[in-house]
């Protein structure tokens, strides 16, 4: 089982940038899915970013294209999420989660952390 834990959220102007970081601890393999999703109030959880920890298969909502970037250091057991130009329907609470299919689907995916609220306000 994967314990995942979110950190680096916050409140930033539009246009901004932050950096999510997403800390594994567990049993990790190369094949498994490394999912950011995020949730604003009254929305449903939504599909951002995925890559594996062997760093392939990495794709983007549309959202997210152009903006944001997913990496991993395997050395930290990390994945990261580079959000850049952020908008303020950015704003919402974003979870990392892992899956062991290629999926968008929040249901697919497992072992959610606890959130980081990220904020994009002036």
């Amino acid at each position: 089982q994967v314990q995942l834990v979110e950190s680096g959220g916050g409140l930033v102007q539009p246009g901004g940038s932050l950096r999510l970081s997403c800390a594994a601890s567990g049993r990790t393999f190369a094949s498994l899915f490394m999912g950011w999703f995020r949730q604003a109030p009254g929305k449903e959880r939504e599909f951002v970013a995925r890559t594996t920890w062997s760093g392939g298969n990495t794709y983007y909502a549309d959202a997210a294209k152009g903006r944001f970037d997913i990496s991993r250091d395997n050395t930290k057991n990390t994945v990261y999420l580079q959000m850049n130009s952020l908008k303020p329907e950015d704003t919402a609470v974003y979870y990392c989660a892992t899956s062991r299919i290629k999926t968008t689907t929040a249901h697919e995916y497992y072992s959610w952390g606890q959130g980081t609220q990220v904020t994009v306000s002036s």
